[in-house]
């Protein structure tokens, strides 16, 4: 699983239709450094891909029989009627209808799956998941506020945190680079958490309230995530997949920039198109990095860094 966060882009793939009347790969272009791949999964993607065709549901059905054979052998077993399928299609590639027979059951292409309690859509919008998330906070707060009266600030701010934050937490590395309207849901859920912890009415001015519970907004603690990943890979300590998409500025001088501690930030604008800030973690994680106060980015351990970082953010 891609890391998501961020907006993944699959190869371009032009379909063609074969003497046989299956859909297949014609052309592979497997030009996926642009796209923001880049050391061991781009050194996998162009040895699977170059110089090869491929029949779509063939494969995907023996890859599913193959799990399920595996399954079987583990003393498991996969439930063809629960099993979702589903694309993520290349910007302007033509629409795919395939149906899979796995065990007797046809299993259709669907629009969003969830995966980790992570709802997928095949845009990669995240509404899906931002919609549920919301509501089950709000559920959580409803519940909350039912019993607000007999417990303290202390307790409610507890109960809050466990139930309602760290469900607005939960893999929101996978929401860096939407918009502020795409998150803005999950932001009235805070300041609606906030308030509750205050016992304060729903119009109540919420900064104020954010500062003394030393909560960073929603947008921050994305920002925040996506940094501590980001250090964590410059110094090492991160899985090896990150490591990959992160690499140092190098300039071709000798300039004062040399040993700021940048990071390069790819070009990944693709032609005729309006946006130049992707969301994948090689584009966004170095742009956030760079403009870290120097003493931010050069923090001794993780622990002072996230202590200085959500100070910065604080103030900014």
């Amino acid at each position: 699983m891609r890391h998501s966060s961020f907006d993944f882009e699959c190869s371009k793939l032009r379909l063609r239709e074969t003497s046989e009347g299956r859909t297949a790969f014609d052309t592979v272009n497997s030009s996926l450094a642009g796209l923001g791949f880049a050391g061991s999964a781009l050194a996998w993607f162009k040895s699977y891909l170059s110089d090869r065709s491929y029949q779509v549901q063939p494969r995907i059905a023996a890859c599913l029989a193959d799990i399920a054979s595996w399954m079987s052998a583990n003393h498991l077993k996969l439930n063809p009627e629960k099993t979702e399928l589903l694309f993520f299609p290349a910007k302007n590639s033509p629409a795919i209808d395939t149906r899979i027979t796995i065990e007797g059951s046809a299993v259709f292409p669907t629009s969003a799956a969830k995966n980790l309690g992570v709802t997928l859509d095949n845009q990669l919008t995240y509404s899906g998941h931002i919609a549920a998330v919301t509501r089950s906070c709000r559920f959580a707060l409803y519940n909350i506020r039912r019993i607000r009266p007999f417990l303290t600030q202390q307790a409610t701010q507890l109960l809050v945190q466990a139930l309602v934050i760290s469900r607005l937490d939960y893999c929101n590395v996978l929401l860096a680079g939407l918009p502020a309207c795409a998150i803005r849901p999950l932001q009235l859920v805070q300041n609606a958490a906030a308030r509750l912890v205050f016992n304060l009415p729903k119009h109540s001015h919420v900064t104020p309230l954010l500062t003394a519970l030393h909560w960073l907004p929603v947008a921050a603690r994305i920002q925040f995530k996506t940094l501590v990943l980001a250090y964590q890979a410059t110094r090492g300590s991160a899985p090896s997949y990150l490591q990959s998409l992160i690499m140092p500025y190098t300039p071709t001088r000798t300039l004062r920039s040399t040993s700021s501690g940048q990071l390069t930030v790819p070009s990944l604008r693709e032609p005729g198109s309006r946006s130049s800030r992707p969301r994948l973690f090689s584009a966004i994680a170095p742009r956030w990095w760079n403009d870290l106060p120097h003493a931010v980015k050069t923090a001794e351990s993780l622990t002072i860094f996230r202590r200085k970082l959500k100070t910065h953010l604080f103030r900014t």
